[in-house]
């Protein structure tokens, strides 16, 4: 099946079509909404009073990219926090020189209304002394929290030497476009679920939830193969403790072909009414013709989080805004 002849069932009806990489934030009394565009060159913000609203919800850009240079080419992941009384963008970006030359980016809005602006670029986010490794390759996914009283930063880095294996690091912040630590490795692909194509970790989340940190992760290309891993720590344990963390061995959300759903990834969690959610992009169909990087079709889709025995379950049959069936 392919962009022309996909079966559209009551799953893949899509909450926002054409943005990957969702990114979905409830601040005051708003609902925010921004993912990575088709033709990565922008940042878009939406807001509404409702997360149904963040559907039609006029999609204002906030940022260009460049005409070259930094910042000049693959947009990515964009996240939006309000961090310190200011709102933050963390996106990751190539160079039209270097496409390939990924780093991560902070943008600052000091205004009320982050729709409005304006955004200053505050540069690339600065590694702490001493750390030789962060942002010195293909680096992206960057996302942010806080766990008592303390800020963290979970990031996509691929080692800088031999096979380019993409790892997730970790470190705590001194601001929000700092580092106060060198990096830590929390996580490389090392099962088969995380190697088809590329060996990759990549799109961390964070839910804490039920005494525990949870960290989702994507892995493998962006394939129908592309699917959802989990780390967790006890809440009460230091997450620059490698020793902390666990990591399940089997993928928690993979392709549903008979549900339509193809190559599930890039979550975000949020909550609504005291329960948890995710926001996570897929294809309806697998047949991708060229570079799938490339195929438009990656839809943002919201899916309602049950605990069962203190862990978040990903099922379809908790899919939102799901069509009639």
């Amino acid at each position: 099946m392919n962009a022309s002849n996909y079966i559209r069932t009551a799953w893949n009806t899509p909450f926002i079509p054409q943005r990957a990489d969702p990114y979905v934030l409830h601040h005051g009394n708003a609902w925010y909404f921004t993912a990575s565009v088709p033709a990565y060159d922008r940042i878009v913000l939406r807001r509404a009073e409702s997360l149904e609203g963040l559907r039609t919800a006029w999609e204002q850009e906030v940022w260009h990219a460049h005409a070259g240079g930094v910042m000049s080419c693959h947009i990515w992941a964009p996240e939006l926090h309000f961090l310190d009384g200011a709102w933050y963008i963390y996106f990751a970006a190539g160079e039209q020189e270097d496409v390939w030359k990924i780093r991560p980016w902070v943008l600052r809005c000091e205004s009320d209304d982050p729709l409005q602006g304006p955004w200053t670029e505050c540069g690339m986010l600065e590694r702490a002394g001493g750390d030789e490794f962060s942002f010195t390759d293909f680096s992206l996914d960057m996302t942010i929290f806080e766990l008592r009283g303390k800020r963290y930063c979970i990031w996509a880095e691929k080692v800088s030497v031999g096979r380019k294996i993409s790892n997730l690091y970790i470190a705590q912040m001194t601001s929000p476009t700092s580092l106060a630590v060198p990096q830590m490795l929390l996580t490389s692909p090392s099962y088969a679920w995380e190697r088809h194509g590329f060996w990759v970790n990549e799109g961390p989340s964070v839910l804490q939830a039920a005494g525990k940190v949870f960290v989702s992760f994507s892995a493998s290309d962006t394939s129908a193969a592309y699917c959802m891993g989990l780390l967790w720590m006890d809440d009460k344990d230091d997450p620059m403790d490698i020793s902390a963390w666990h990591k399940l061995n089997k993928p928690v959300f993979t392709t549903d072909a008979e549900k339509g759903i193809y190559g599930p990834g890039h979550n975000t969690f949020f909550e609504m009414d005291g329960e948890a959610y995710t926001s996570y992009h897929a294809r309806p169909y697998d047949e991708i013709i060229g570079d799938p990087l490339y195929d438009p079709n990656r839809h943002a889709f919201i899916m309602k989080l049950p605990m069962r025995d203190g862990f978040p379950v990903f099922s379809l049959e908790n899919q939102a805004f799901q069509t009639d069936k």
